[in-house]
């Protein structure tokens, strides 16, 4: 018989839950608020959570969840996408709280906070083994590829991380932490560390995903102390070159990119906060921290355990070892895309992408290795290398892209001559206006390969060389 395990087990339904347009909700108002949705959504379904607002979202789930539907997080809200998801049978159809989204035909229904409502007294149980979750990818056919999340997994991912940042604050719990959060919460990293968070750490959320610097500066503005903002290495770049006065934060957590120790250092010294990384994954969730000032070695989360696996058939990888985390809320040994140094079972460092691994005469790196080496450079603003299809002498020569509006090319392969081995410096810096990065700040290979083709054939006709 399944177990049943609480809405938000363990929560004042009268604490605050989010803040939305300056004004607090209540963790009991969100109930009465997913309730009266619940009572619109058909009979049978799947939900596809567009919400913007991240109230609204959460509204949206936890009706989806009252209904017994689970809800689908796909890659992306592109109406094609969208499209993919009108299966015969599914019943798929999409929450939203705007009448502009395209929804790609699937039915609508839209979310809404009734401030009118009764708030909520008691939170109703759900079961314990139910697909709350479902995080869609593309996978290397294109065909999206389902990671569905339990509910009491889900329950426990969120425990994990409130229980290891309130150790690292020194705090008895994270009770009361108010979350600004630039990341997405259709994204795994955006919906742990902020609805989850919420749901069951006893934080609370800004319903904003604000991208802008000085939005963010007014969002944190927006809620008292203590206050967290949740990140990405681009949007905290971003962030503090703009030079603005920011407002006192707690805790910086940064996620889906690798964090410079430079940067970790002048975010700390900016916002007077802590600041950490979390390394995770879509399948297996969030697996590990680190203070990124404090050194290069990742912590796992106290339930999780790390070991390496040799590669069975034919399949060839660098190091011929593949690692798998256990444990916790990873119900099942689940491969990790990335190739570790470990420690021990709980402690390693991190080498870069199993398939982000490059030759170029000879030699080994990363194209995350190489990334992390460029933006490290006074006056890069953003940048990434990409290893082009064609070879010059025999070799693949790697081409950097650059925002850097006060930096040459010149200059820029200059500093990178102190850092790199020769066959990994660029033949070519190719300065552009812009990356062409996800909201979440992440920039996927196909993307880059077709922005790069593109950047490079307009300066090919142009007679220029970056």
């Amino acid at each position: 018989m399944s177990r049943n395990v609480a809405l938000l087990a363990g929560r004042d339904l009268s604490s605050t839950l989010a803040w939305r347009h300056g004004q607090a909700i209540s963790a009991g108002e969100l109930l009465a608020d997913a309730a009266a949705l619940a009572e619109r959504l058909p009979a049978q379904g799947q939900s596809v959570n567009l919400c913007i607002d991240r109230y609204l979202f959460a509204v949206g789930l936890v009706a989806a969840l009252l209904r017994g539907h689970t809800s689908l997080m796909p890659p992306n809200a592109l109406p094609e996408t969208l499209r993919q998801l009108r299966q015969p049978g599914a019943g798929a159809y999409a929450l939203c709280d705007g009448p502009a989204v395209d929804t790609g035909g699937l039915p609508r229904h839209q979310v809404l906070h009734a401030p009118g409502l009764t708030p909520s007294t008691s939170a109703p149980n759900v079961s314990a083994d139910f697909d709350a979750v479902c995080l869609l990818t593309s996978g290397s056919t294109g065909a999206a590829q389902s990671h569905c999340k339990r509910w009491d997994l889900l329950q426990a991912n969120g425990l994990a991380e409130a229980t290891r940042l309130a150790e690292l604050l020194g705090w008895d719990s994270i009770r009361g932490l108010n979350v600004i959060a630039t990341v997405p919460p259709q994204h795994s990293y955006g919906f742990e560390s902020s609805v989850l968070l919420a749901l069951f750490g006893g934080a609370a959320f800004d319903a904003t995903r604000p991208f802008y610097a000085a939005d963010i500066a007014q969002a944190l503005a927006r809620v008292p102390s203590p206050r967290a903002l949740v990140t990405t290495p681009f949007h905290l770049k971003t962030l503090l070159l703009a030079g603005i006065a920011l407002p006192p934060v707690d805790l910086v957590l940064s996620a889906t990119a690798p964090l410079s120790p430079q940067l970790a250092m002048q975010a700390e010294l900016a916002l007077g906060a802590r600041l950490i990384e979390i390394y995770g994954c879509t399948e297996a969730g969030q697996v590990a921290t680190r203070r990124t000032t404090e050194g290069e070695l990742w912590s796992t989360f106290a339930a999780l355990h790390l070991h390496a696996v040799a590669e069975d058939g034919g399949g060839k990888r660098d190091r011929g070892e593949q690692f798998v985390v256990s444990g916790g809320h990873v119900a099942e040994p689940t491969p990790l895309g990335d190739v570790l140094d470990l420690l021990d079972s709980q402690h390693f460092r991190l080498l870069g992408r199993a398939n982000d691994l490059i030759h170029v005469a000879g030699k080994r790196s990363s194209l995350a290795h190489l990334d992390f080496k460029l933006n490290q450079i006074d006056g890069v603003e953003d940048g990434a290398f990409w290893l082009p299809d064609e070879v010059t002498d025999g070799v693949v020569r790697p081409v950097a892209f650059v925002v850097a509006p006060k930096r040459s090319a010149r200059e820029i392969v200059s500093a990178l001559r102190q850092q790199l081995e020769p066959a990994f410096v660029p033949r070519r810096v190719v300065h552009v206006a812009a990356l062409p990065r996800e909201a979440t700040g992440k920039l996927t290979a196909a993307t880059l390969r077709s922005f790069a083709i593109g950047q490079l054939t307009q300066a090919g006709k142009a007679g220029t060389g970056g």
